[in-house]
């Protein structure tokens, strides 16, 4: 390609944020080239069928959810969709409970049927009076006491962090509801789905929607900026990348998957175990918070997905350390890490042609709603500045 293409606006990463702000410029009338240094589009939210014929997210599950009906509205423009109620279990002590906690975990933990009104009384005798809690510790302790954090939170949050919960900002088990009835839902967002056809098909119909947009994929950030003139450039990539690192490299967390399939024949057998026909464990996913496994969780997607399938696919999640040679997946929530990113923040900050947005640009966990959302208001600002493009 001629090293002097020119393009409006160049747009590093073709995920979430990229294709949609991607897609809200091109509606302006404006060209974007999107690149994207991995062989496929979608980022992590991207989707497809393994060899067994499952639908699997490969980069780890990604449950939709929103209380925003503009970002339902949106995305709806470019997808049906498939409701689920996503439940998950915990496997500790032997044995699955019902997660999030609510009645029924207790009722598993006391051994015997219980009432709302004696669980909360439990809860009141239990939990350690914190008025403010400042970490993710005492954010479960003040809510359930020592014990259920024990028994449910504090080795996983070890496993998937490499940290003391106490060393992690409250909202990292604070996202995590407790309730006291029997609504073992793992989210609470209004609206909980999946594209009917998968992530993959959603992005693909919104960039055959996009006039405008060029995507190019195995190309890396460095390798865009000589190959495209442009007017504006957006990021969507780890921001101390960006920089070359100036100020050092900022803390992430990374993952390693590992993919197992089963047949129709095996699945028979796992049923007594799964007490559903078809799956291999009794939930979408189930979290491992015990010291005796090294992976955090077990995801059977096609719980969530309903696709009618013979076989079926768990993927078991292991953590590990980040290093710039793998993929960075999420930003360490932590007091120290927000203090380096500051530092890059601040650089950011005097980039007038250059917009930041995403998880990783702004070193935030973000759900997908909300980095959609991002997107869109970011586009805004974008149109408002330059106008649109007759």
């Amino acid at each position: 390609m001629e090293t002097d293409r020119s393009t409006d606006f160049l747009i590093i990463g073709a995920g979430f944020s990229g294709l949609v702000i991607a897609e809200r410029l091109s509606a302006a009338g404006w060209k974007c080239a999107v690149v994207d240094r991995r062989d496929h589009f979608g980022g992590n939210a991207y989707d497809r069928k393994d060899a067994a014929g499952v639908l699997i997210h490969p980069y780890g599950p990604h449950y939709f959810r929103s209380n925003s009906q503009r970002i339902v509205d949106y995305l709806s423009k470019f997808t049906e969709w498939h409701a689920v109620d996503y439940t998950i279990k915990s496997h500790t002590r032997g044995r699955y409970w019902s997660f999030p906690i609510n009645l029924n975990t207790f009722e598993e933990f006391i051994g015997r049927p219980a009432t709302t009104s004696e669980f909360s009384d439990w809860l009141e005798q239990n939990k350690v009076p914190i008025s403010d809690p400042k970490n993710s510790e005492e954010v479960i302790i003040s809510q359930v006491g020592r014990e259920l954090y024990e028994l449910f939170f504090e080795g996983y949050t070890l496993k998937q962090w490499k940290r003391h919960p106490r060393d992690l900002d409250a909202s990292v088990c604070g996202r995590i509801p407790i309730r006291t009835n029997r609504d073992d839902r793992y989210l609470a967002e209004n609206f909980q789905a999946l594209p009917k056809h998968g992530y993959t098909a959603l992005f693909e119909t919104m960039l055959n929607a996009s006039p405008g947009v060029e995507l190019h994929l195995g190309v890396d950030f460095h390798e865009a900026r000589t190959r495209w003139k442009h007017k504006h450039l957006i990021f969507t990539g780890a921001i101390d990348e960006f920089y070359d690192r100036r100020f050092g490299a900022l803390p992430y967390r990374s993952l390693r998957f590992e993919h197992e399939s089963f047949s129709a024949g095996q699945l028979r057998e796992r049923e007594p175990i799964s007490g559903k026909p078809g799956f291999w464990q009794p939930a979408m996913q189930v979290n491992y918070p015990g010291t005796e496994e090294a992976f955090t969780r077990i995801v059977e997607l096609k719980h969530a997905t309903g696709q009618q399938i013979d076989a079926t696919t768990i993927v078991r999640e292991y953590p590990k350390d980040w290093t710039p040679d793998v993929e960075p997946f999420y930003p360490i929530p932590a007091p120290e890490a927000r203090t380096a990113y500051q530092r890059y923040s601040d650089l950011a900050a005097a980039e007038p042609a250059t917009s930041f947005i995403g998880r990783l640009a702004t070193y935030r966990y973000y759900n997908m709603d909300q980095v959609t959302g991002m997107a869109i208001a970011e586009a805004d600002k974008l149109i408002s500045r330059y106008g649109t493009n007759p």
